[in-house]
């Protein structure tokens, strides 16, 4: 695995909520945890290969302060729908396309209120009971975790 490659999985989860990454290819596995002290550890675990065995490299980089990045949030008012996996957040079925809800909208239960992209697969997410949209609580191609509030509703 190249370092231009390790520099984007470590700013992925650093971005992110997630807190570990663990990716295992033919030439290696490589495993990034989030520290809590900020800092994300990126440890490669060494693979012997048939000629000889790599030896493990440690890297480590700076992660935001969780602190600055999302500032606090009151109690949500409302029916939550979370998100039942991880992955990438869209409004809309394509780039350009009309975003299935909006702030207002009426939604009905079974409705398709996002798109969320995991392992290249993309999975509607319905509204588990009808209401109106009160709040996006997610921007546009931002990555999410299993359970994270993604809409209220009232």
């Amino acid at each position: 695995m190249d370092l231009r490659k390790l520099k984007t999985l470590i700013d992925l989860v650093s971005e992110s909520n997630i807190s570990e990454l663990e990716i295992t290819e033919a030439e290696g596995k490589v495993r990034i945890v989030k520290a809590a002290a900020a800092a994300a550890v990126m440890t490669p675990v060494a693979v012997p290969a048939v000629a000889a065995p790599a030896a493990p490299i440690t890297l480590t980089a700076p992660a935001p302060a969780e602190a600055a990045a999302a500032p606090a949030r009151a109690e949500i008012q409302g029916h939550v729908i979370k998100s039942p996996m991880v992955g990438t957040f869209y409004r809309a079925p394509s780039p350009g396309a009309k975003p299935f809800v909006e702030v207002g909208q009426a939604v009905k239960e079974g409705e398709p209120v996002c798109i969320i992209e995991a392992m290249k697969i993309l999975n509607e997410i319905e509204a588990d009971r009808a209401g109106v949209i009160k709040e996006i609580l997610v921007e546009n191609g931002q990555a999410v975790e299993y359970g994270q509030p993604l809409f209220v509703l009232e």
